[in-house]
């Protein structure tokens, strides 16, 4: 098969998209399909990672810099890919980049599949303007309403498609490599780095920083946990955005470690005692899943995809996403309960190796395959899903 990818965000920019972005690279490479794929240009930009790669340029979207905006390029699109000859094109995302890609697909004949990996809706929600909300409705009807098939991360998410008119919408990208995020990759001299000894509780938070992501809730709840806990407990954030000024100034308590790759963070993770994810607008929360594969236990915001892949009292906590006191009150029972926090941990590891992403993988070359060329495999891989 020949796919093409589009995507408005890929390497070496760091977010769950990417990171499922590549995974379909290299499963399709791995099986031995061509694959394409246009994606932005970035500062700094190592080579490419296929053969058939096209990147645009792009300039920073201004509230949100690490955000790049590929500049209009159609043509240069257009005669990249009829260079290529796609069987299908896959868009990834909703931006710029991503109207190219379903331009050139619906223009040439060729299948398009969309997914839906950022709860933009929900968005406007966090950046204060709730009347939007129905607008953005609209646009992803509009966007993902031509596509066979529209792929998203989590139940609640391809149930609001849904119901909103994406009658195509099915679930996959919810996988994690469980080889890589793995607890055996604990490191004594990486917790010692961050100022945690051996019986210390090292609180760990992971993600984008950014209003979507609840970070208010998240500073309260770290603030009230660290005047319970005392010296006994280190906290460590993450990843960048345009909140860590903000959390900074409110946190100096906190080690900020920025942007990690992606062997740096298997290591974190492992090192954690416990991860603390409050953000309500997750369609998967894969960071939840990776920490769950490191053994590491999660407290989460009952809410979206955090609440699908963390079991309350299995495999971890679930606090209700604007208590900001249960969260604290939540780390504070794990980090008074070790034998709690091995508990949920291993049965995370447990859950999170059912959701391995080399099955998932699979899935989709089956589903492009059917696709191109069985349509009854299409409409079984959609009942299946």
């Amino acid at each position: 098969m020949r796919i093409a990818l589009v995507s408005d965000t890929y390497l070496p920019q760091v977010n769950g998209v990417t990171t499922v972005v590549r995974r379909m690279v290299d499963a399709l490479a791995a099986a031995r399909h061509n694959v394409a794929m246009v994606a932005p240009e970035y500062p700094g930009q190592q080579p490419g990672t296929v053969p058939f790669e096209l990147r645009i340029p792009s300039v920073p979207f201004p509230p949100y810099p690490a955000i790049r905006l590929s500049v209009p390029a159609h043509r240069r699109v257009t005669h990249f890919l009829d260079h290529f000859k796609p069987d299908l094109v896959h868009v990834i995302t909703e931006g710029p980049l991503g109207l190219m890609g379903r331009r050139y697909a619906l223009r040439h004949g060729r299948p398009l599949v969309t997914s839906y990996h950022t709860h933009f809706p929900r968005y406007c929600r966090s950046y204060g303007v709730p009347s939007l909300e129905p607008l953005v409705w609209k646009w992803i009807r509009w966007f993902h309403g031509p596509a066979v098939l529209t792929q998203t991360p989590g139940d609640e998410a391809r149930a609001e498609l849904r119901s909103h008119g994406v009658a195509h919408a099915s679930i996959w990208g919810r996988g994690v490599d469980s080889g890589l995020f793995h607890h055996a990759k604990r490191s004594p001299a990486l917790r010692r780095n961050l100022g945690a000894n051996d019986d210390d509780v090292l609180v760990l938070h992971v993600g984008r920083l950014a209003a979507e992501k609840n970070l208010g809730v998240l500073a309260d709840a770290f603030l009230a946990a660290y005047e319970a806990l005392g010296p006994r407990a280190r906290f460590v954030i993450a990843g960048e955005g345009p909140e860590r000024e903000f959390l900074m100034n409110r946190l100096p308590f906190v080690v900020f470690l920025g942007f990690l790759d992606r062997d740096r963070l298997a290591a974190l993770y492992a090192s954690a005692d416990l991860c603390v994810l409050p953000s309500d607008t997750e369609t998967c929360g894969l960071v939840a899943l990776e920490a769950m594969a490191s053994a590491t236990p999660v407290i989460a915001a009952n809410a979206g995809g955090l609440a699908e892949s963390v079991r309350h009292g299995r495999n971890g906590l679930l606090v209700p996403p604007d208590q900001d006191r249960a969260f604290a009150a939540a780390i504070s029972a794990l980090a008074f309960d070790h034998a709690l926090r091995r508990r949920l941990g291993a049965q995370a590891r447990l859950d999170a190796v059912a959701r391995d992403s080399a099955a998932e993988d699979q899935e989709l070359i089956d589903g492009y395959t059917a696709l191109l060329g069985h349509p009854t495999e299409t409409d079984a891989w959609r009942a299946a899903s």
